[in-house]
């Protein structure tokens, strides 16, 4: 018998923000923090903590620097950033496919 897709699922991406995260910076292919702030809702101190879980799991790579004199950060998806997104949403395709058919993808 085939593992439940749910045992599947990462549980550093899964979790919401991180999962918005990941979302919103493959979308974007660089994000700036302000950015991910006003479109994921949430206050910096909470955003730079799921940056750093990110960011310390290889996921995101993240650039600090200058846009005029106005500092900066930016986030990118690593490749194993983008291979473990890839494989999340795969895995709830599967789960989703479950509960609609109510047999194993």
């Amino acid at each position: 018998m085939d593992q439940h897709p749910a045992n599947g699922l990462d549980d550093v991406v899964h979790q919401r923000v991180r999962l918005g995260i990941l979302t919103v910076v493959h979308q974007a292919r660089r994000a700036e923090f302000g950015f991910l702030r006003t479109t994921l809702d949430l206050t910096a101190g909470n955003l730079g903590q799921h940056l750093t879980v990110l960011e310390k799991a290889g996921l995101v790579e993240i650039e600090k620097g200058y846009e005029g004199r106005r500092p900066r950060t930016w986030a990118s998806l690593t490749p194993a950033g983008d291979q473990a997104l890839k494989d999340e949403v795969a895995h709830l395709k599967r789960l989703i496919h479950q509960i609609e058919h109510g047999s194993p993808a």
